[in-house]
């Protein structure tokens, strides 16, 4: 009993391990959590939902991947006061998308990057986009129209998902841009007269000399006509 005990030890050491259990999708929050520096972004993503979402996503199918950039707790401390709560929910929503691109890109792939990028938000006037470059010291420079600043650490950089860390909330121009001055009120427009009825116009000053006699002034004229008349009868009398 003894041997057949010992001879089934090898037997047990060599047998093949079992395949390692396959891993999960990622999740961008426990990434975010794990860096350690992200609260208010996170607190912002979970009140938009933004995080389920993007996690869901992640989940059902990854596609092209996704890249988020997140801002660090400094970053949204150097906003000014009452940034974030002058937005509807709506404009919160469309600020955490802003932060998210639906493909995943690597640092080395970020230097082919075509301009501009499109992010996860979108408005009537279309995708939000932003401006992606890369100098020639490796360091990538993302612009806004609003706001610039430079990729920081990368706190995941595997497919499907990468998530890199920056030190200014990327401010969309859409939310945030100038806005162009409104246009003038046209003028009002003229009174028409009323039906059937006419405006009378006072007379210029050169009308006034040639118009027609009033009443009195053509009984004048009348009475001196007649009275040229009568002494010219009388003076033809005189001579006969």
């Amino acid at each position: 009993m003894a041997f057949l005990a010992l001879t089934a030890v090898p037997a047990v050491l060599c047998q093949a391990p079992g395949p390692a259990a396959p891993k999960g999708p990622p999740n961008v929050t426990a990434i975010l959590e794990k860096g350690g520096q992200y609260t208010t972004f996170i607190r912002l993503m979970k009140s938009t939902q933004q995080d389920t979402q993007l996690n869901s996503q992640l989940n059902n199918s990854f596609g092209s991947g996704y890249t988020v950039f997140a801002p660090t707790d400094n970053a949204f401390a150097s906003l000014k006061p009452g940034t974030l709560n002058k937005l509807s929910q709506q404009e919160q929503v469309s600020l955490v998308q802003f932060h998210v691109l639906p493909q995943f890109y690597s640092l080395d792939s970020f230097e082919t990057a075509s301009n501009p990028v499109r992010t996860q938000a979108s408005g009537s006037d279309g995708p939000y986009t932003l401006n992606i470059t890369a100098d020639s010291n490796s360091q990538v420079n993302v612009s806004t129209g609003v706001v610039a600043t430079r990729l920081g650490t990368a706190l995941r950089a595997t497919q499907p998902l990468a998530v890199y860390s920056v030190d200014t909330v990327l401010l969309p121009n859409d939310l945030f841009g100038v806005k162009p001055p409104s246009a003038a009120p046209p003028a009002p427009a003229k009174k028409k007269p009323a039906k059937g009825g006419s405006v009378a116009e006072a007379p210029s000053a050169g009308d006034s000399a040639d118009a027609p006699p009033s009443g009195a002034a053509a009984a004048r004229a009348g009475w001196s006509s007649l009275a040229a008349l009568l002494l010219g009868a009388a003076a033809c009398s005189t001579l006969l």
